[in-house]
């Protein structure tokens, strides 16, 4: 079963690069990303045994990251259909300034997706840290010809910002793997080898200095890639120049495999008796993320970067989730959950906006709720759902951290907590909620109002809407079981 998560995507790239009718092209994306979330919604039942020697395994970190990701790749998917359809390779004409350019051909960009896909697959599965280092820096290469997509200068300067902030953290957290070699060198001769669970069965013979060195490389590493201020400064960039359905992937499934780099990291040094240590580590990257996205997100004038700063701020809430503890880390991990398909929904219906509007600064799209009603609708639920408004599942999520600290007794981290929310709920709403009423003073079209672009995001704002109310059991003793695995409950 793993053997057909990593060779399906794998194959259907390849497939795609070799064929010539865009029109197959398109369907073998679909398919592929169907075959994919149904291999994964059947390791669910059945669980799947590792392959290779157990470098590559489903457990129960895999079983959720993996699981999101499959879900927003298959919408990514649906929409991009009639997103490429629309996109043709001939000269458009760029409505910031007025120059003309052609987008990437649709065999790259296809290839590229599914090539993401496969790598994301390795990722979230492997179990051991050098596969999982080559893996997220094979993301960053196959992703930058998405960001690229559309060949003017700001995806290009977009793309090399991307290429080479993300290669910096990439290479510091190759220290964080040489760290960890070294203190995986047992004092008897005998090393330990860089897999998780032999890491985490021999933790107690790990040198003390250099598993803490190898953390605090693995987050600053990684930690670059998931977003985490002040190493966030790519993501503005990249996710406002990309396409709308490559930001999705990019916010909703890229920063949750850097996520689960960290999370590998956390699980070896908190088997070492250093959770104190990495706790508070991340305590400070979330507060320090969440502080800059309340900096950067008000008066922003690009709704797309607006969402871009609202992944900081969630990703700052999910390290800070892990960072508290007990009851807040299966907040936190429920926090992934929502906010993986909240902001990918965001940012496919960012997408119609600016199709129809043509433009990405916010005073100047008005009446989106009167111009294109279902994509204006799905806007507002969106942009209540990612403030934590109720009952989207971002409220219950985001509560369920501030109880966690509250309990612990932790009343300024709460009270900061509460603070940055206000004041990124205000910023939030003031620009996006503006933008849907009123009347537009340019000449709207339609097309962003196609059937496969509303449904996606629809299907996503449900799911997070859902589990607001009620989380399904299986999801909670998953949830659950992470948590205890990351010294939470």
């Amino acid at each position: 079963m793993i053997w057909a998560l990593l060779l399906i995507p794998f194959t259907a790239a390849l497939l795609s690069l070799l064929i010539r009718s865009d029109k197959l092209r398109r369907s073998i994306l679909v398919v592929a990303a169907f075959s994919h979330a149904a291999i994964m919604a059947a390791s669910w039942i059945h669980t799947p045994a590792p392959i290779l020697n157990g470098w590559f395994e489903i457990d129960p970190i895999a079983q959720l990251f993996m699981s999101i990701t499959d879900v927003l790749f298959l919408m990514a998917s649906l929409y991009a259909i009639g997103y490429l359809k629309a996109e043709r390779r001939s000269q458009k004409k760029d409505f910031e300034e007025g120059e003309f350019f052609a987008n990437a051909p649709e065999t790259i960009f296809t290839g590229c997706l599914l090539m993401f896909l496969t790598t994301m697959t390795i990722v979230i599965t492997s179990q051991n840290f050098g596969m999982l280092w080559v893996a997220m820096e094979a993301t960053t290469l196959v992703t930058a010809p998405l960001i690229y997509f559309h060949r003017h200068h700001r995806s290009l300067e977009a793309t090399w910002k991307y290429l080479l902030i993300c290669s910096v953290g990439i290479a510091v957290s190759l220290l964080g793997n040489f760290f960890l070699a070294i203190a995986a060198s047992a004092h008897n001769g005998v090393s330990i080898p860089l897999m998780r669970s032999d890491l985490i069965a021999n933790a107690s013979q790990l040198w003390e200095p250099w598993v803490k060195a190898a953390f605090i490389f693995f987050l600053v590493g990684y930690g670059t890639k998931m977003g985490l201020a002040p190493l966030h400064t790519w993501l503005p960039d990249a996710h406002s120049e990309a396409p709308s359905l490559v930001s999705a992937l990019l916010s909703g499934a890229l920063l949750n495999c850097a996520f689960v780099g960290i999370l590998r990291a956390f699980e070896v040094t908190t088997a070492a008796g250093h959770i104190a240590f990495a706790q508070d580590l991340l305590m400070f990257f979330g507060l320090v993320s969440m502080t800059f996205a309340a900096v950067f997100v008000i008066g922003q004038a690009d709704y797309k970067r607006m969402l871009a700063y609202s992944s900081v701020e969630h990703i700052g809430i999910l390290a800070m989730g892990v960072g508290l503890g007990g009851a807040a880390v299966f907040g936190s991990m429920l926090h992934a959950v929502n906010h993986s398909l909240t902001k990918a929904a965001l940012f496919l219906v960012a997408g119609n906006i600016l199709a129809a509007y043509k433009t990405k600064t916010a005073g100047d799209v008005r009446g989106v709720l009167s111009a294109i009603p279902a994509s204006g609708l799905l806007w507002t639920a969106g942009i209540l759902a990612i403030t934590g408004f109720p009952p989207f599942g971002i409220f219950l999520s985001e509560f369920l951290i501030l109880k966690a600290s509250i309990d612990q007794g932790r009343y300024a981290v709460a009270v900061t907590y509460l603070v940055l929310l206000a004041i990124i709920f205000i910023g939030i709403s003031a620009i996006a909620l503006r933008m849907t009423q009123g009347r537009n003073v340019k000449p709207v079209s339609v097309e962003g109002e196609r059937t496969l672009s509303i449904v996606p995001p629809a299907i996503l704002l449900l799911g997070t809407l859902v589990l607001g109310v009620y989380v399904p059991p299986h999801l909670s003793s998953l949830l659950h079981h992470i948590a205890n695995l990351l010294g939470g409950y």
